[in-house]
């Protein structure tokens, strides 16, 4: 499969073991699932729990992944830090273990100026060869930036630059940043697809879901590339109505509603979290997931 990073890139899940170790055998099955559910990629980001993973475990997984992909499509890691020497390091072990792509959000700890951004960034455009995706996550964490800066990033690296803007408001920030770069810029949503239908009207070169929803949003993507706003909105919905759920947590949120939903599907074999976490799945709202879950396989089949 081609390398090219566009389509449906889904963000991989992580199962622990009781010990809290990663339990790779659940994770190679997952990927297994993800490509023949019709993914074209995936990626390692926020929602592979990937700020509760230890920097040994951050140098070490992007091989075992890029092995577990087996050529399928490209893999894409997360390599966001708190200082620029450990996010060269980290996209040094991505492009060494065969990775397409880095990803990156800003340092979470402090507010920086842009002066200190643009050396964050070019620092780990330094280390590597590979593209990078500059990752505005400040709609869940971190501060947003601004579009004339992502776009100045671009204009000084070109193709090597891509996007996965998260800030709000959405759909605007995608039409600035498509404007700022000329139309040139290759653009992922990030929303779990409760905007997809809309940022797809505006010109994404692909979308980063979770997998626990993967075979909806692999079916809504082909119905928008399609042009199918019948099906597209009938499949819409029900995913639409389980990230609203999924967002009033937080970025603990989606992580805990995503491995009740993995197991659901078999995928992992347990709900175990690596804490502290700030938010937990209630009765009612478990209930209501499951509900809105069935509407998707339904919504699928129909």
């Amino acid at each position: 499969m081609s390398q090219t990073i566009q389509g449906v890139l889904p963000v991989v899940h992580m199962p622990y073991n009781i010990d809290l170790s990663i339990d790779y055998g659940a994770l190679e099955v997952q990927i297994d699932w993800l490509f023949a559910t019709g993914a074209q990629g995936f990626c390692l980001a926020l929602v592979s729990d990937l700020l509760r993973l230890s920097a040994q475990e951050r140098l070490e997984l992007p091989a075992d992944l890029v092995r577990f992909a087996k050529g399928r499509g490209p893999v894409v890691i997360s390599v966001g830090a708190e200082s620029t020497l450990q996010a060269q390091a980290f996209a040094r072990a991505a492009q060494g273990g065969g990775a397409a792509a880095v990803m990156a959000i800003p340092p979470l700890s402090r507010a920086l100026s842009e002066d200190q951004l643009r050396a964050y960034f070019e620092g780990i455009l330094e280390a590597v060869e590979i593209p990078l995706i500059v990752q505005d996550a400040s709609s869940y964490v971190g501060k947003a930036m601004s579009i004339d800066f992502q776009a100045g990033l671009f204009q000084r690296h070109g193709q090597r630059i891509l996007f996965k803007p998260e800030a709000t408001p959405l759909g605007p920030c995608i039409s600035a940043l498509r404007a700022s770069t000329g139309g040139k810029a290759a653009l992922f949503e990030g929303s779990g697809g409760v905007l997809l239908i809309d940022s797809h009207r505006r010109g994404v070169t692909g979308t980063i879901p979770g997998v626990e929803l993967l075979d909806g949003t692999v079916a809504l993507w082909r119905a928008l590339e399609a042009g199918d706003e019948e099906r597209a909105y009938a499949l819409y919905f029900p995913i639409c109505a389980i990230v609203v759920l999924q967002m009033q947590g937080g970025l603990d949120g989606f992580i805990v509603t995503e491995r009740h939903l993995m197991v659901k599907r078999g995928l992992f074999k347990s709900q175990i979290h690596r804490g502290p976490l700030s938010f937990e799945l209630d009765p009612e709202t478990r209930a209501e997931l499951d509900r809105l879950f069935a509407r998707l396989q339904k919504a699928l089949h129909s």
